[in-house]
This record gives C-alpha cells, sequence and structure tokens, in this order.
C-alpha cells in the first residue's frame, strides 16, 4: 500500500518571534517494511539555517534556525510512503511473557536494543495500578503475544474516546481514574502497563488513514498525529506494533515517523523562540492511499 501524507502545523504569535530554533520529528522513517518514496518539509518564514540527520533512535530529525522576525510559523511535510508490514507470528507460538522479560532484563545480544524500553520515562512512568491492570491479560506461562493481543482489546473495550478531557501532561493515574482520553493516553497507558510487568515496550508517533475501505469503520484518532505501541516479543520474533486506540495490530493503516521512549523523545514540532508571547495552534494531517480515489472512480 502506498500513502501519500500531508501534515500542516500553524502557529500564530500574540507578539513578534524575533529567533526561533525548531526541531522536527515530520519525515517518516526507513524500515524494512516501510519504504520512504519522497519526502519534503517546507516552511514559511522559510529558516535560515537547516540540518537533518538522526536522532539516538534512528529516527529522522530536522532542525531549523529562523533569525527574521515574523508573527507566524507554518510547517508543511509532505510525503509519500510504501507500507508492507509482515505477518505477524501465530500468537500462541510466541515465548512466554516471563521469558521475554527475564531476556529484556539480562541484556546482551539481541535483546540490548530493547532493554531501554523497559524503563520508566517522564511521560510513561511505572505506575502500580496500570502494572495491575495489564498483568490480567499475562497469566503465568501466557505466549507474550496472546497477552498484548488481549491487554489491546481491553483498553479498547474499557476506555472511551474522548477528545478534550486530557492534554499531553495528564498522567497515566488520572487516564486510569477517568476511563477516556485520546490516542496518547492509551498508548502511555499500555506502555506504563507493559513495563511495570517487565516487558519493553515504546511510543510509536505517526499517522493513521483519513478516510477506511468502503465497508470498514473510520479508525479513531484520523485527520491528525496518531500514536501507538511497539512491543518486544524476543530476539527471534522482535517487535510488534498495537493500536489499543482502535484494538488493531498494526499491519497496512498506519505510517510510522518514529518512536522513542514516549511523546517528548518524539513530539512533531518542537521550538526555543525569543519573543512571540501567546500563540494559537491549527494542526492538519490527511494520510490517503494513492490512486485509490482514482481506482473508485473508473
Amino acid at each position: 500500500m502506498i500513502y501519500r501524507v500531508r501534515h500542516t502545523t500553524r502557529y500564530a504569535y500574540g507578539s513578534t518571534v524575533d529567533l526561533a530554533a525548531h526541531m522536527l520529528h515530520l519525515r517518516p522513517r526507513d524500515l524494512p517494511y516501510q519504504r520512504v518514496v519522497s519526502a519534503a518539509i517546507s516552511t514559511l518564514p522559510e529558516a535560515s539555517r537547516r540540518q537533518d540527520r538522526l536522532d539516538h533512535f534512528g529516527n529522522a530529525v530536522t532542525w531549523l534556525f529562523i533569525d527574521a522576525p515574523h508573527d507566524a510559523f507554518e510547517v508543511t511535510a509532505e510525503a509519500e510512503v510504501e507500507v508492507g508490514y509482515p505477518a505477524p507470528p501465530p500468537a500462541e507460538a510466541t515465548l512466554p511473557w516471563e521469558r521475554v522479560a527475564a531476556l529484556a532484563r539480562a541484556g546482551g545480544p539481541g535483546a540490548w536494543q530493547a532493554a531501554e524500553f523497559r524503563f520508566d520515562s517522564p511521560m510513561c512512568p511505572g505506575v502500580p495500578a496500570a502494572g495491575a491492570y495489564a498483568a490480567e491479560s499475562f497469566p503465568a506461562g501466557r505466549p507474550v503475544l496472546a497477552g498484548l493481543l488481549e491487554l489491546n482489546h481491553r483498553i479498547r473495550a474499557d476506555f472511551r474516546f474522548r477528545a478534550g478531557v486530557t492534554d499531553l501532561h495528564t498522567p497515566v493515574a488520572e487516564i486510569l481514574r477517568r476511563r477516556e482520553g485520546v490516542c496518547q493516553d492509551f498508548t502511555n497507558l499500555m506502555i506504563s502497563g507493559l513495563r511495570s510487568i517487565g516487558l519493553p515496550a515504546r511510543y510509536m508517533s505517526g499517522y493513521i488513514r483519513t478516510r477506511p475501505p468502503p465497508g470498514q469503520p473510520r479508525r479513531r484518532g484520523a485527520d491528525q498525529s496518531h500514536a501507538w505501541v511497539g512491543a518486544w516479543l524476543g530476539p527471534e520474533d522482535g517487535w510488534v506494533e498495537l493500536d489499543p486506540t482502535n484494538d488493531v495490530l498494526v499491519r497496512d493503516e498506519h505510517v510510522v515517523l518514529g518512536w522513542g521512549r514516549d511523546y517528548g523523545d518524539i513530539s512533531p514540532v518542537r521550538g526555543v523562540m525569543l519573543g512571540g508571547g501567546d500563540h494559537g495552534l491549527e494542526i492538519g494531517v490527511d494520510l490517503e492511499p494513492v490512486g485509490e480515489d482514482a481506482a473508485a472512480g473508473g
């Protein structure tokens, strides 16, 4: 499946910004199952200096410096991406979850990159109540993917998708109490729960297709950036991605920007400014399959 992505972020400032530096995670990541055909980032005003590189996690990051006074800032990221996730292993054939936790704890060859995702992070701390919630899906000896799929389903069933009741800083304990929120909240909850029982989990940032295939329900979280969970199955099976907002195993409806310990590592746009005061923010995202409209019209 080939997708065309357009992500526009607009800031309107209450007073003039004299200098600004921005860090962008807006270029999709090349992966064995995801090929970036093209990618471009444009800004208004134009940056006086720009640097593209990779961060600690291997994500594409763009640094911008703007030294012209401005009252607004707009960044548009456009990309064409081919997605082809491999089929996951049979759930019952994966390692017992305790074995996966032990391998991650030991580190060493095959596990060291997963091991760093066992630990607390600012937005996904180890919350005992989240660990207890997750543990219900992981009785002794259960294959790890079977437990992950059940937990993914339970979050979708137990929590209400409701925008506007939480923000970036709403703690996991509050999400558990409210039983409502958006994709970032459910992702943080699942990651916190998994880490609390010793399973590596990482925060996935990207997009989910805006319009569903004919006859399929519209996905929650569409029309803006999306978040989901990467979970480690062990050195043989590697990573699998799960979307608790929609209770799906990620296959062909998502495009990956990158991953980190939590949102703080992979924020799409982050900046430091001299001036600006209060600001307004508008975000628009479109993710559409290439050629689908033409095929439907033919």
